[in-house]
């Protein structure tokens, strides 16, 4: 089945109640990092501000952050990253009053409608997912050729050898574009590369191995004597698995640091901002996003997404899909805000075959 774009709908700017409102307010900032009172927060969806009499879009909005004019153009930026004398948009309405608009039903298939009241209507491990895996392929199929594919990988995805080889599969064959993940998800990748295990577990068999709680911590230590993942992989012939596979088809990967990593792994970024500022930047190409078993990770990256992206002059829906096998993981990013997120309750490591096989088979 041929995949199609659910279609925008842009807001009527003709109807009355937008040619009477005002154009927005704004206040200059006057201290570093600390944005005005009232200065208005920005959401997942496609906002609207009113300058000199012309309603404008934010491009690349996301969540709970400021809107800066700058010659009459619109910025998105944290208030972290505010400078004194910056001029920002203050409101707390939505549908124009103080010429701030926020468009929540701009995708018909993003806002079907729903009756007041029905059985099943929440995501859970009774859920039939075949619709959404269906779903999926043909996006991912669409968006290889369309779009840009971010991964975001917890460390289970590593944790069994057909997982990774999936993975890899879908690396070589263009359906990833960037990977999000932490400290653990590469070590326990290499791991089972140079040792054929994760966490000290044989990523087949599962069995533990002899001394085998050694092998991350040994594992790292190689890679930070190589100095660089990159140098490990060369020095060390790594030829399989899924960042083996991101350095070989030049594939951008953001590892960002936690309070409890061991090591860390070299290329890890140990600053929290500068991970941030660095998860964002692929963030922001991105038109889907895969979320697989990592909570923190996923809504982390769930803050810095909108539901929408500018691609090619074209309005479109971006789209994320969280999976976990806890009912509780899944639902906490639309909890944090995210609330079109779609999810998937089930084994990572299963959901990674399935989708290697399925996008193949359906090119």
């Amino acid at each position: 089945m041929k995949f199609h774009l659910p279609e925008y709908h842009s807001p009527d700017f003709s109807l009355e109640k937008f040619q009477n409102s005002p154009d927005v307010k704004t206040e200059s900032v006057l201290w570093d990092g600390i944005a005005p009172d009232f200065f208005h927060a920005t959401s997942i969806f496609p906002e609207y501000f009113k300058i000199n009499e012309r309603w404008m879009l934010a491009e690349e909005s996301r969540m709970d952050c400021c809107i800066k004019i700058n010659n009459g153009k619109l910025e998105v930026i944290e208030p972290r990253n505010l400078k004194k004398g910056d001029m920002v948009v203050i409101g707390r309405t939505e549908h124009g009053e103080d010429g701030i608009f926020l468009h929540e039903d701009g995708f018909e298939e993003l806002n079907t409608g729903k009756e007041r009241f029905s059985f099943r209507t929440g995501r859970s491990r009774e859920t039939a997912f075949s619709k959404d895996y269906d779903s999926l392929y043909e996006l991912l199929n669409f968006d290889k050729e369309n779009g840009n594919i971010l991964w975001v990988m917890g460390p289970a995805c590593t944790f069994d050898a057909d997982s990774r080889k999936a993975m890899e599969i879908l690396i070589e064959n263009g359906y990833v574009d960037g990977l999000l993940a932490g400290n653990a998800l590469a070590t326990h990748d290499l791991e089972a590369a140079l040792f054929g295990t994760a966490l000290g577990q044989n990523i087949y068999t599962q069995i533990s191995q002899k001394n085998g709680h050694y092998n991350h911590l040994d594992l790292i230590n190689k890679v930070r004597k190589s100095g660089s993942i990159a140098n490990f992989i060369q020095t060390e012939s790594i030829r399989n698995g899924i960042i083996y596979s991101c350095n070989r088809y030049g594939i951008p990967f953001v590892l960002t640091g936690s309070i409890r990593d061991d090591g860390p792994l070299p290329d890890v970024i140990g600053n929290t901002y500068d991970g941030q500022d660095a998860m964002r930047n692929l963030i922001r190409k991105a038109t889907t996003i895969i979320c697989l078993a990592t909570q923190l990770h996923t809504i982390a990256t769930g803050n810095m997404t909108p539901c929408y992206r500018i691609n090619h002059g074209i309005i479109r829906p971006l789209f994320m899909y969280t999976i976990d096998i806890s009912e509780f993981a899944v639902n906490k990013l639309s909890d944090r805000g995210s609330l079109t997120a779609k999810s998937i309750v089930t084994n990572v490591q299963d959901f990674l075959v399935m989708v290697s096989k399925g996008v193949l088979k359906n090119q």
